[in-house]
């Protein structure tokens, strides 16, 4: 017990090394292994972040040569490849030195955001397993291997990032630490790449599920179930449909600029929020054109009114869902989106059993709302 004691003492330094030393151990100063001299020669060699190293050498066929090094003492180290910066999407090349001793290194897709959702033996790099090697020497681990790609690669998003837990039947344990660059394969520069388009997405989530999920039925339910409040039920009706109208609107700018930024492949989320932004711009319209209580007209224009604000908040409660999925957003977003869904259904069906027994005792009444 007190060998396993000073095991995890010594461990839980290196890691610590490695997150608060860069500038001491972060070098190209060290020769490559022995092992690693054969295929990996030639490398160019620039720290990149942390105690990650990274060597490297184009070739012809357009393969690419890799040896990423890094301080270790247990877990996983891994190099991801993304289209944007972004972990969602990308494929990784993962690396650890198992409990027997036996190395490992996998290609993985990362799907999403959870131990789940990242995939072995499953992404978009093309490599030989035969050219990919693991090695750990004097507290250092060394993940070296081949990749082809379909021209030479130049200015590159590229995921660092490692874990404290060892891989159990290929499953990866959350990262400890990560960060994402844009490397240059042609220069050796790198820079950071900004967290915008992850911050845009939140926003975008954020204020759609706010005022498409939240307001607009809220707003909604006022005008069904509070009609006896006349004309208090109007104005709260009209002034929440705008608010929540103006907050969806913004959130949908948001997620057009996240488009524009990533060119997220998601058809039916985008199809799904154009059809839901099309019914309210026909909603708000029909404020405007609302014909006076004792024309003949005011029963259509009434039925138009209902179905197409029912259809707009149901499609719309369909893409926060699909949106949730799409965007990998995790299990507290999932949570609190169907938390807030019960209490909104628990609400209606409370409200209309008290309005239709209410129109029962009173046959002068109506169910629905004729304003």
């Amino acid at each position: 017990m007190v060998g396993m004691g000073r095991c995890a003492s010594v461990g839980a330094l290196l890691v610590a090394l490695a997150v608060l030393a860069p500038a001491v151990t972060a070098t190209c100063d060290d020769e490559l292994p022995t092992q690693l001299v054969g295929n990996y020669s030639g490398l160019a060699c620039t720290p990149v972040w942390n105690t990650f190293v990274l060597r490297y050498a184009q070739g012809k066929d357009n393969v690419l040569r890799v040896v990423l090094s890094t301080m270790y003492s247990t877990g996983w180290v891994g190099m991801g490849f993304s289209k944007n910066g972004l972990m969602v999407g990308s494929s990784a090349m993962v690396g650890w030195m198992g409990k027997t001793g036996v190395a490992h290194i996998k290609q993985f897709q990362l799907q999403g955001k959870t131990p789940s959702q990242v995939v072995v033996d499953k992404g978009s790099l093309v490599s030989n397993d035969h050219d990919h090697t693991v090695l750990v020497q004097q507290a250092k681990i060394y993940l070296a291997f081949q990749l082809r790609f379909t021209q030479p690669l130049k200015s590159q998003s590229v995921l660092l990032a490692f874990g404290s837990a060892i891989p159990v039947n290929d499953r990866l344990s959350e990262h400890q630490d990560k960060t994402a660059i844009v490397f240059d394969f042609t220069t050796g520069s790198s820079s950071s790449v900004s967290s915008f388009p992850e911050g845009l997405k939140r926003t975008h989530g954020a204020l759609n599920l706010f005022a498409w999920g939240v307001l607009l039925p809220i707003g909604a339910i006022v005008a069904r179930y509070c009609r006896r409040w006349d004309p208090l039920w109007f104005y709260l009706h009209t002034g929440i449909q705008f608010v929540g109208f103006i907050l969806g609107l913004a959130g949908i700018v948001a997620g057009v600029s996240l488009y524009n930024k990533i060119q997220a492949n998601v058809p039916a989320h985008r199809g799904l929020g154009i059809f839901v932004l099309v019914l309210g711009i026909l909603q708000i319209l029909a404020i405007f054109l609302r014909p006076n209580k004792d024309s003949k007209y005011r029963k259509f224009w009434n039925w138009y009114h209902h179905w197409v604000g029912r259809l707009a908040l149901f499609f719309a409660a369909v893409n926060i869902v699909l949106g949730i999925k799409v965007g990998a957003a995790g299990n507290s977003w999932k949570i609190g989106y169907g938390f807030n869904l019960a209490i909104l259904l628990i609400t209606i069906i409370t409200l209309e059993v008290l309005l239709w027994t209410r129109w029962r005792n009173n046959s002068s009444s109506t169910p629905g709302p004729g304003y």
